[in-house]
């Protein structure tokens, strides 16, 4: 067999052999957009499948690219253990909250800003399977939330119903002290009916005798 007869069968069975048994690779799962309030405290998922058991040399990187599509940034990166950022925006601000076993990867964002707003994106290798999707997630911060009219007219409303029902126990407390008040009165002043007829009659029994 000549020499380009002969690289040519081995390239042709070569291309064969990749169609029937693809090239093993990594599909990385996230969420496409999240919403979240500034300052608060957010879950970034991400899961992964592969055609291979879990390597002990599988390793995650978490990137990120702001808005303004300027250069990616490092947010989190794990080999065995997590490993902690020593610089940059995210530095103390992320944590691991995955469990590899479980084929989840995600981590923790803490105490959201607006510059936060961009994507990010979640890569797993686990050899031999080094290649696949790469997971990508939009995050958009927003202000924290106003109160509406609508609020603002439920609590005034809540709040004129709360006073009505104050005065009216009021009301309700003033009335059963004034009545209380008016039959002790009233009380007394029999008392005091009783004790004037009771003086009268012993003087009128008391007059005949001095006679």
């Amino acid at each position: 067999m000549h020499g380009p007869s002969w690289l040519g069968a081995v390239l042709f069975l070569g291309v064969q052999f990749r169609v029937l048994w693809p090239a093993a690779a990594v599909e990385v799962h996230t969420s496409r957009e999240v919403d979240a309030v500034n300052g608060t405290n957010l879950r970034l998922k991400c899961t992964f499948s592969s055609s291979s058991p879990v390597s002990q040399h599988l390793s995650v990187t978490w990137n990120f690219q702001p808005e303004d599509q300027s250069s990616h940034e490092p947010v989190f990166y794990y080999f065995k253990e997590p490993y902690k950022l020593p610089a940059g925006r995210f530095k103390e601000r992320v944590t691991w909250d995955g469990n590899i076993e479980r084929h989840d990867v995600s981590i923790v964002l803490w105490n959201l800003q607006p510059t936060d707003n961009g994507t990010f994106t979640c890569q797993v290798k686990n050899p031999p399977d080094v290649g696949g999707t790469i997971g990508e997630v939009r995050l958009r911060v927003v202000q924290k939330v106003h109160f509406s009219e609508i609020h603002f007219l439920a609590v005034a409303i809540g709040s004129a119903c709360v006073l009505m029902i104050i005065v009216v126990i009021v009301v309700i407390i003033c009335r059963h002290h004034r009545k209380k008040a008016q039959e002790k009165r009233i009380e007394v002043a029999d008392t005091e009916l009783e004790k004037e007829k009771l003086k009268n009659t012993e003087e009128k029994e008391a007059s005949p005798l001095e006679d």
